[in-house]
């Protein structure tokens, strides 16, 4: 039996709603336990110092600035405050 392939896959955003977009979006920025826990801190607090977040978690301070850049670049900026 012969499979044919697409040498492509669905992999364009414009194949998708804005809803899955934007959750999928997310999943990517909340992939790693790491930014969990971030994010979990930031919901408890009114600010984002980095230097406060390495004080409540197990991380150093190059590890969850890195992690806030990505937070930052994959979440933050899509949304309007």
């Amino acid at each position: 039996m012969q499979y044919k392939y697409k040498t492509m896959g669905i992999t364009k955003t414009d194949h998708f709603t804005d809803n899955q977009n934007e959750l999928a979006v997310l999943a990517k920025a909340l992939g790693h336990p790491a930014r969990i826990a971030i994010m979990e801190y930031l919901l408890k607090v009114d600010t984002c110092i980095c230097g406060d977040i390495v004080n409540e978690l197990p991380l150093s301070q190059p590890t969850v600035s890195q992690h806030l850049k990505e937070l930052k670049k994959r979440w933050f900026n899509k949304r309007k405050y």
